[in-house]
């Protein structure tokens, strides 16, 4: 435990970081746009890898009101990107090197967001239209080994949780999604949660949640999705992945538990057999069951699990929904080409979402949500 003296310094110093992004954000929003000297053609032409950002989406605007049977986490992922990318360009719409060199003569008009957040709990919201765009080389960042940040991050300015981070309970979900490989899944993790750390600016997360694609827990009822369940997935490459990939960041405590999804009794009893970290948590899917299986709760109560119930779906970000939100189309970033529109700027190439983290910052005590958002990672290659 921190020193008393160590935590008001600590304290103090998190305070004035926010003060001090809330009184200059002109000044160092423009330090960051003369920073980048990168012009739009080679920005366009070193992307390899794509991260996309939600901000905080629960730091204003108004709740999440959702028809039934359209709750999933894909509504609130995508929506929130959306919002995201367009307070981002309205933040760098008016720069000085935005105005003076315009990508091309479609225009776009930006209604009232928060900058650079997107704060509205993943409700939809407006769409460009009028005025001239916003350069992809200002609103985004790409650094040397080819990752294009959208929108770009200052890491630097990032508040981070308003109190100490001994103080929260911090969960963290990866979605490993079924174009994801087995010798890329270290990778994704440890850049999932390096992205996390930093946003959040803490050393260690409580809980790491990881969801394997091709798994569910969908049945008439709850025997026959535990049934159902037990044949899904690969067993050889979740517990390769569990060994490579999740156990080395619980061994070197950036992880505090491990948890994992949509596990029906004879999955998770398999799975207990082959892994050296036994999960602490099972998270699943009853929505469309009646209760948890029997099966799973004595299991679950024998080896010492928690069981959560969540609303997520597992392939949480398809290639169509990542190509929709970068496209030229109404909803789209305008990030992407489109030869057939007439769009000759912008990337090219084959779009792979390759995996997404949610993750969110609960303050312990009073068992409020303080923060909570999105990252995705995809990868850019040249078309067959």
């Amino acid at each position: 435990m921190p020193s008393n003296g160590l935590f008001k310094w600590a304290t103090v110093d998190r305070l004035l970081h926010s003060l001090v992004g809330c009184i200059f954000p002109q000044r160092r929003m423009q330090e960051k746009q003369q920073e980048s000297s990168l012009s739009e053609a080679e920005t366009v032409n070193m992307v390899k890898n794509l991260v996309l950002s939600t901000g905080n989406i629960v730091s204003g605007g108004p709740s999440i009101i959702r028809k039934p049977g359209a709750f999933r986490s894909n509504l609130e992922l995508t929506n929130s990107l959306r919002s995201n990318f367009l307070a981002a360009k309205q933040d760098f719409a008016h720069s000085p090197l935005s105005s003076s060199t315009p990508s091309s003569s479609t225009k776009e008009d930006f209604s009232p967001t928060p900058n650079g957040t997107a704060n509205t709990n993943g409700a939809f919201v407006a769409t460009p239209t009028t005025k001239t765009p916003t350069p992809l080389s200002q609103w985004t960042s790409c650094l040397p080994d080819g990752t294009l940040y959208i929108p770009r991050i200052d890491f630097e300015s990032e508040p981070g949780l308003q109190e100490d981070p001994a103080q929260y309970d911090i969960t963290v979900k990866i979605f490993f999604l079924p174009t994801s490989t087995l010798s890329e899944r270290s990778r994704y993790t440890r850049e999932a949660l390096r992205l996390v750390q930093q946003v959040l600016r803490v050393p260690a997360v409580t809980l790491l949640i990881v969801s394997f694609p091709g798994m569910s827990f969908e049945g008439d009822c709850e025997w026959e999705a535990d049934k159902l369940n037990a044949n899904q997935g690969d067993d050889e490459t979740e517990l390769a992945t569990w060994s490579q990939a999740i156990e080395p960041l619980y061994h070197e405590g950036l992880v505090k538990q491990l948890g994992i999804a949509e596990f029906g009794s004879e999955k998770l009893g398999r799975f207990f057999k082959g892994v050296k970290v036994k999960p602490a948590v099972d998270q699943i899917n009853i929505k469309n069951c009646c209760n948890v299986p029997p099966p799973l709760v004595k299991l679950a109560k024998d080896e010492g699990v928690e069981l959560f119930v969540h609303s997520d779906c597992t392939d949480v970000l398809p290639k169509g929904t990542l190509r929709e939100l970068l496209g030229q189309g109404i909803r789209g970033a305008g990030v992407l080409a489109d030869l057939s529109e007439g769009v000759e700027e912008g990337l090219r190439g084959d779009l792979t979402p390759q995996w997404v983290v949610k993750y969110t910052a609960v303050v312990r005590d009073r068992g409020v949500i303080e923060n909570k958002g999105y990252f995705a990672g995809a990868a850019l290659t040249e078309e067959d």
